[in-house]
């Protein structure tokens, strides 16, 4: 018998407790994920909530832990974060995930989903697949963000990442931003605008696709700068060089503006501040129990008309 055989396994388990079904369906891969003798730790913000649960026959042996506070805990045990919610609880999930380096594996519980790997009608076959380690490894590429502000009492730098997007918009409605953009150290094109989104493939589907950025597939590397409500001449969006540094300046005089990290981080940042965004050092692994191609998850989750298509061909013909 291997090391890796006895050793024992740990999971944490996140869920996005506001929802009834949420609960439940954390409720019933805790106990499956006991039953088969894997550790399942959950995060003390949410252990209330699924303790509390009236509906349960047995209560369930939740451990108190708090993950984000804990990051030299069990965080390094993980084998897996397993995500039960919409896309939010997911890139909550993603924060914890990362600087262990566990993948991180999603129950869509929500509308979209696109990081989910599973839906509600399969979670027992999601545990399955984790109990008997049906699962591959599929890395996503992050970006790594560095705001330098001039403030009054000197120079201020915030460090930040994303795995979807770094979004740069205008703080007040009524105000647009200027800004400048700036490619691997050349000014490219000056902006008045509602803000620009800095995504990664894995992010072309969120914010970006809304702003009308390109879908990108999530093998592909590279980096997307999408303006918001631009009035430029040369306001299109761009796919750039993952080795590129992509960087947004706030013209002094304009509005002040907000930085966010995959719409849950936020900054305040003031005029002449500039925000520079490169391919992330830390990858965010993603566990996969499907072989299904992008396309095919691309056309479920937009709902896409292929009615009429015939395939290559030949195919069927004897």
């Amino acid at each position: 018998m291997t090391e890796r055989s006895t050793a024992t396994r740990r999971v944490l388990v996140v869920a996005h407790t506001g929802r009834p079904a949420a609960r439940d369906a954390a409720l019933e891969v805790i106990e499956a994920l006991q039953a088969a003798g894997i550790e399942v730790d959950v995060l003390a913000s949410e252990r209330a909530d699924l303790g509390d649960h009236s509906d349960v026959a047995e209560p369930v042996d939740l451990p108190d832990l708090e993950a984000q506070h804990d990051p030299a805990g069990h965080s390094g045990e993980w084998e897996l974060v397993l995500v039960l919610g919409g896309d939010g609880t997911l890139l909550r999930g993603a924060e914890l995930a990362r600087p262990s380096g566990a993948p991180l594996l999603g129950v869509n519980l929500g509308h979209v989903g696109f990081l989910a790997e599973a839906e509600p009608e399969q979670i027992a076959a999601t545990v399955d697949a984790v109990v008997h380690r049906r699962y591959g490894i599929e890395e996503r590429m992050t970006l790594d963000v560095t705001v330098h502000e001039r403030a009054e009492r000197g120079p201020a730098t915030v460090t930040e990442w994303a795995l979807n997007e770094a979004t740069v918009e205008k703080r007040a409605r009524e105000r647009m931003l200027e800004l400048v953009v700036e490619i691997d150290g050349h000014p490219l094109s000056r902006w008045g605008c509602d803000g620009a989104v800095c995504a990664t493939p894995t992010g072309s589907t969120a914010y970006a696709f809304s702003a009308g950025g390109p879908v990108v597939w999530p093998e592909v590397e590279a980096m997307l700068l999408v303006p918001i409500s631009a009035h430029a001449l040369f306001a299109r969006p761009l796919v750039v060089s993952p080795a590129s540094t992509v960087a947004i300046e706030l013209l002094p005089g304009t509005a002040p503006g907000v930085l966010w990290c995959d719409g849950r981080r936020m900054h305040d940042i003031e005029p002449g501040a500039r925000i520079e965004v490169r391919r992330g050092s830390h990858r965010v692994r993603l566990a996969r129990i499907h072989s299904k191609p992008f396309t095919d998850r691309l056309v479920a989750k937009f709902g896409l008309p292929v009615h009429g298509w015939r395939g290559r061909p030949g195919a069927g013909t004897g």
